[in-house]
């Protein structure tokens, strides 16, 4: 009888280990998730504890087959221009074993060939384990259903993590406002002042929320209209400050209670790969159809919830968060340095109440000095 095996993941160094009863016999470079750890459907991030191969599939596929839903659809060419996170060559289904990640099946969280082979050896998944694809066909004859897999959590700090609102930051514009606008002048009024209210912690969001959107109720052609409006109201300098984070290690995210439908046509504008923002829902005609009611970022303490969940997914060694708001300044705690913003409206409680506060987002080493921790002169 030959010895059982075992699956081992790091995430810290992004390598798969194939063991028996003797160790180690063979190491492969995976890819985990960009957005680190966890267990929540719809996060984007990589499970981890014990668990167990529940199934194989592929093993009668050539190599580069794309499978959807686990079924063969067909193959990936390199150089193709296919991006995204393709299933490719096999794939290895694993059942979580622990509370925390039972529901790994029904995540689709699976160890499988990737079609972003030069990105291995480091986190670039949207959740599953990557491997080369030929390094994936070598695994799947090596294990069979039931061995045990165990993805370790991470214990090494990564990188530094900034936070953005996008209303009244990275944009001039309310995105809520411009919806607003486009129903006439008398529901542009009323939302604007509901927007006021919240942004300056004299109505909870929560209460907001739901006012704004029965009188708004916003279709596509409005919902193109804003996310076209926010590139162009984009403000000086914010394309030059998200560079130079990221080209010293930051990783620049978007936290905003505006729609991430909206939002996120900005954020490729800027180079920001990650947006945290309220779902919008449109039916099949382009009507409205709803929203995210329970998404933290629709009450206030809900951005504390989201910078939480990605300290604790990716244990970075820096939080910066900058924003305009109240529900912005109320992060103070769950980060090692706020940035009040005034520079498109000064709310006096968050100028008041912020250990740095600024109104010029082109003076980028003045900001970078304050991430770093040095005293710079007061920014206007």
């Amino acid at each position: 009888m030959s010895n059982p095996i075992r699956i081992q993941v790091s995430i810290d160094d992004q390598r798969l280990d194939v063991l028996d009863a003797s160790g180690v016999i063979k190491s492969f470079t995976v890819s985990t998730a960009t957005k680190g750890v966890g267990f929540q459907e719809g996060s984007y991030r990589t499970p981890v504890g014990r668990f167990r191969v529940s199934e194989k599939i592929g093993g009668e596929q050539p190599l580069n087959t794309i499978f959807k839903s686990r079924e063969p659809v067909g193959m990936w060419e390199p150089g193709d221009g296919q991006q995204g996170d393709l299933v490719l060559t096999r794939i290895i289904r694993m059942e979580g074993l622990d509370e925390e990640n039972r529901n790994t099946m029904d995540r689709f969280v699976y160890i499988h060939g990737t079609n972003h082979e030069e990105l291995l050896g480091q986190p670039a998944s949207w959740g599953c384990v990557r491997l080369a694809n030929a390094d994936m066909v070598e695994l799947y004859e090596m294990v069979a259903e039931q061995d045990e897999i165990f993805i370790e959590p991470p214990v090494k700090p990564r990188g530094k993590l900034m936070f953005f609102d996008c209303d009244s930051t990275l944009s001039s514009i309310e995105g809520i406002d411009e919806l607003g606008r486009a129903r006439g002048p008398e529901v542009f009024a009323e939302v604007v002042a509901l927007t006021d209210a919240a942004m300056n912690g004299e109505i909870p969001l929560d209460q907001v929320f739901p006012k704004r959107m029965e009188i708004i109720r916003p279709d596509r052609k409005t919902c193109e209209e804003v996310a076209a409006k926010y590139i162009e109201t984009v403000m000086p300098g914010a394309l030059e400050l998200i560079q130079e984070l990221k080209e010293d290690g930051w990783t620049p995210v978007i936290i905003s209670g505006g729609f991430e439908p909206l939002i996120r046509p900005l954020a490729r504008f800027l180079g920001i790969d990650h947006v945290e923002a309220v779902p919008l829902y449109l039916d099949d005609a382009g009507e409205y159809a709803g929203y995210g009611m329970d998404y933290p970022t629709t009450r206030n303490m809900g951005k504390n919830e989201i910078i939480r969940e990605w300290k604790a997914a990716l244990l970075p060694e820096r939080t910066g968060m900058m924003g305009d708001g109240i529900s912005d300044l109320e992060t103070r705690t769950d980060v090692d340095v706020f940035i009040g913003y005034g520079g498109v409206v000064a709310r006096p409680l968050v100028q008041k109440n912020s250990t740095h506060w600024i109104t010029n987002l082109s003076d980028v080493g003045g900001i970078m000095s304050i991430l770093k921790g040095d005293e710079p002169s007061p920014l206007v």
